[in-house]
């Protein structure tokens, strides 16, 4: 049976994220917005900012989607792509992801597939860290996280992605457009990771706020498409935390596309015993 008892995997969880994200920019070499001005109204005649306010909201009354994610770090002249693809139950904020990471630095084979559990304050990996047992999971701590999991794990949590549009501070209505012949409505605006934790759902409170004072600024610029009832169908985040290798910032754009809305999802947490808590070796 699955079990939502959560527990910490000791200091397993630091390096594993170490590896993710900040490892791959420093095997490349190390990794290197604009404001929507407050518009009219949208294309129902509503105000956008209230509108964003209220997306992630639609998504749990949608219940579940398929989610399709991409993340791309700007590194001097080099783009690096990370991409995952599964399901998110939005009523009981959870999720179920296969990330994909680029071929390594050297060249080799493409690394295998990471499995991500989301959960409300926890992120579980499987097939991350050199001396994890392969029927092991590593449970992060998200609120621990210096960007609440908004980048550490490769991927956006799909739902924390709709919450920090509720710190939307500024938006305009672009106009409609399609999304694989859905039509949509574009908003582009600028959202605050402060404002977004004080509004948030009580598992995303501590790791919003967290990346409100990890990221270089806690302005967000993005883009979302919602469709005819509200449902965020993609949406595009602009991040920037500071680069400890180097002077500057890291450029992060992560974007989530959600589709087949109502879609059965059973995702189960790992029970206690399956979750690692060693030292986990550098690779």
């Amino acid at each position: 049976m699955a079990e939502r008892q959560e527990r910490r995997a000791g200091g397993a969880g630091a390096a594993v994220v170490a590896g993710v994200v900040a490892g791959m920019c420093l095997g490349i070499g190390g990794c290197s917005g604009a404001n929507g001005a407050a518009g009219g109204a949208d294309g129902r005649g509503g105000d956008p900012v209230e509108t964003l306010h209220r997306a992630a909201d639609t998504l749990v009354d949608a219940g579940s989607s398929k989610a399709r994610t991409s993340m791309e770090m700007a590194t001097g002249g080099t783009r690096v792509t990370i991409r995952g693809e599964g399901v998110y139950d939005f009523g009981e904020r959870l999720g179920r992801l296969k990330v994909l990471l680029p071929q390594d630095p050297a060249g080799s084979s493409e690394r295998r597939p990471i499995t991500e559990l989301l959960a409300p304050g926890a992120l579980f990996m499987k097939n991350r860290g050199a001396g994890v047992p392969a029927d092991k999971w590593v449970r992060v701590d998200t609120a621990t996280l210096s960007d609440g999991n908004l980048v550490t794990g490769g991927v956006t949590d799909p739902f924390a992605a709709a919450e920090v549009l509720r710190g939307t501070r500024t938006a305009t209505y672009v106009g409609k457009t399609e999304i694989a012949g859905t039509e949509v409505r574009h908003y582009r605006g600028t959202a605050d990771l402060g404002a977004a934790a004080r509004g948030a759902s009580a598992g995303n409170k501590g790791p919003l706020a967290a990346a409100a004072k990890g990221f270089a600024t806690a302005e967000v610029p993005f883009d979302v498409y919602l469709d005819d009832e509200g449902r965020i169908r993609k949406v595009r985040h602009r991040f920037s935390f500071a680069n400890g290798q180097q002077k500057g910032t890291v450029a992060v754009a992560s974007t989530t596309l959600l589709y087949a809305f109502g879609v059965p999802v059973d995702v189960r947490l790992p029970v206690a015993g399956d979750i690692y808590a060693g030292k986990i070796a550098e690779e």
